[in-house]
């Protein structure tokens, strides 16, 4: 269940569903991670900001018209430790709360976190002492768990927010901050003002610094979403499908953030919310005409699943996830033109997905420069970008110095990569679904395979093949002859297609069917078979777990068994 600042909302359905209902937004999210951070607040003309606190456990009430947040630092009178145990790592959430339901399936109680990358930890209130933490972590590395560390940090200042109004500085742990119309403007660290619908609050966070809220009608907030995710330039009926699906997700969504007391974010790790600057009118219209509709399967909410753009057939949950897949996530050969028999020619055969992805036209994207791609990189580059993901992990592979090889050796149905293996100096481990694109810097996508790049030997490298030279015949006057030298690996060449996670309706190719006069409702059966668009009601689902099963350890692999995936969404250019 989340808690508003407001009113309670649960996550799981609401009592009394509004047909609008108010969601919690994490604006700034790490507000005093830099002791600088600042915040201006002020409101429309004719209108003035009311901030309310307490002081001696009294509630006080001021007025102002500009108002100034900042963060210092107490001194602490002794030094004091924080930490928190992390069972795994990962790029989303989707993969984060799978894993915490299969610690807690294990016994272990779990909690999902976002320091920086999403994180699960062991429940801080259930492992509240040094000696606990360090006795699960013993435990766990007994059973085999070899990847879960304590990360821990000695604090010898504590922050504190304040606020700055009528000329008086105001020190408070949290705040409210409202305005009769319900606009704000905000400026952050000397930036251009942004104008925001709904009411703020300042409030700490599980990491040490603070949280900005915006608590925003689910209506409004969908005008400083939908046309920073769909493009300006959208056909009307792409921006309404958008508009539906960003409405979806967010209502399907508001548990992410129940650590830190909020519901969702304003970036890619949820859905691209910039408030009330940058609206577009087709957007408006489209948010309008949709006004209310969700997209739901048996009277839950859909994971309303999008992507920038998917290389020509989406993907399954399962593709990209670990977790149950949604029966209406199912591949879909993205194309009024082109049919490829999946059942016939499956894109896990090797040879089916290179004739797959070297069909360069008649697909819904095809005019998109992120269709069809291919993207370098050294060995050495390579090499940085295995060894920084590892490092940000605390993973033992993160002392390798060199990776000398990668191999994709296995695809999902759709083409996906599922197993990449990674030969290093040290030894060779798995990267498994998305962790490839989080883990190597050059693929867009999970659809790709590989193309080695080949190279003359340089003079350290000879010297070090000396053994390529040898003799014919064993007389003095014999003559050395010098063999061959095999090209030397320098690296890969990424072939692929599509960007980002490809589950679920493709933007850039719902522009296509916009174009071709599909009404969104259309678009969304597309993209979503079997759902069903239903208003808002006390009777829709917002979200129920799903069934967690555990899967079977593998062997010698570079990160926890749930993986990491592609952000949920992504801004068209």
């Amino acid at each position: 269940m989340a808690v508003g600042f407001l009113a309670v909302i649960p996550s799981r359905g609401l009592a009394q569903a509004p047909l609008n209902p108010e969601i919690q937004i994490g604006l700034v999210q790490r507000f005093g991670e830099e002791r600088d951070d600042q915040l201006v607040l002020t409101p429309l003309n004719g209108d003035t900001l009311t901030v309310t606190f307490e002081t001696g456990g009294q509630p006080q009430t001021i007025t102002t018209q500009e108002l100034t947040l900042a963060v210092g630092a107490n001194p602490l009178p002794q030094p004091v430790l924080q930490e928190w145990v992390v069972l795994s790592s990962h790029r989303s959430f989707e993969s984060a709360e799978e894993s915490a339901n299969q610690w807690i399936a294990k016994g272990i109680a779990a909690e999902v976190a976002q320091p920086s990358s999403w994180q699960v930890w062991a429940k801080r209130e259930d492992y509240n002492t040094p000696l606990l933490r360090r006795l699960l972590l013993e435990s766990l590395h007994g059973a085999g768990h070899t990847n879960t560390f304590i990360d821990s940090r000695v604090l010898t200042e504590s922050p504190r927010a304040a606020f700055i109004a009528n000329g008086y500085r105001y020190h408070r742990h949290s705040f409210r901050i409202t305005s009769a119309n319900r606009r704000v403007q905000m400026a952050e660290n000397g930036g251009a003002k942004k104008l925001f619908g709904g009411d703020f609050k300042i409030q700490p966070n599980a990491y040490g610094d603070y949280t900005l809220v915006n608590q925003v009608p689910i209506e409004l907030y969908l005008r400083g979403v939908v046309p920073h995710e769909i493009g300006p330039s959208a056909p009307q009926s792409a921006v309404e499908a958008q508009a539906v699906l960003a409405r979806t997700y967010a209502l399907r969504n508001l548990r992410r953030f129940a650590i830190d007391n909020y519901e969702l974010c304003a970036d890619t790790q949820c859905q691209v919310y910039r408030g009330l600057s940058g609206t577009v009118a087709r957007a408006d219209r489209a948010i309008a005409v949709t006004q209310g509709q969700v997209l739901t399967h048996n009277g839950e909410l859909i994971d309303a699943l999008y992507s920038s753009t998917t290389g020509g057939i989406t993907a399954r949950f399962s593709d990209v996830w670990n977790g149950a897949d949604r029966p209406y996530l199912q591949p879909v050969i993205d194309s009024l033109a082109t049919s490829w028999d999946l059942a016939a020619r499956p894109l896990s055969d090797e040879n089916n997905f290179r004739s797959f992805i070297n069909l360069q036209s008649r697909f819904n994207e095809d005019d998109w420069p992120t269709f069809r791609w291919q993207r370098s990189g050294t060995l050495e580059e390579i090499t940085t970008g295995v060894k920084q993901y590892l490092t940000n992990r605390q993973n033992p592979m993160a002392s390798l110095k060199a990776v000398t090889g990668l191999t994709v050796t296995e695809r999902a149905n759709t083409g996906r990569v599922q197993t990449v293996l990674v030969n290093t100096d040290i030894g060779d481990f798995e990267l498994h679904k998305n962790e490839v694109v989080s883990a190597l810097i050059p693929p867009r996508s999970q659809l790709f395979y590989l193309e080695p790049l080949y190279g003359e030997t340089t003079d350290e490298e000879q010297t070090n093949n000396a053994g390529a030279t040898t003799t014919s015949g064993e007389t003095a006057n014999s003559t050395p002859t010098t063999q061959p030298t095999p090209p030397v690996l320098k690296g890969y060449t990424f072939v692929g297609g599509g960007f980002g996670h490809g589950v679920g309706m493709s933007q850039t190719g719902s522009y296509r069917l916009g174009e071709n006069g599909w009404p969104y409702q259309r678009i969304l059966q597309f993209y979503y078979p079997n759902t069903q668009l239903l208003p808002i009601s006390n009777d829709i689902v917002f979200w129920n777990e799903p069934a967690t099963t555990i899967p079977t350890p593998a062997t010698n692999t570079a990160v926890d068994t749930a993986p990491a995936t592609q952000d949920p969404a992504f801004s068209l250019p």
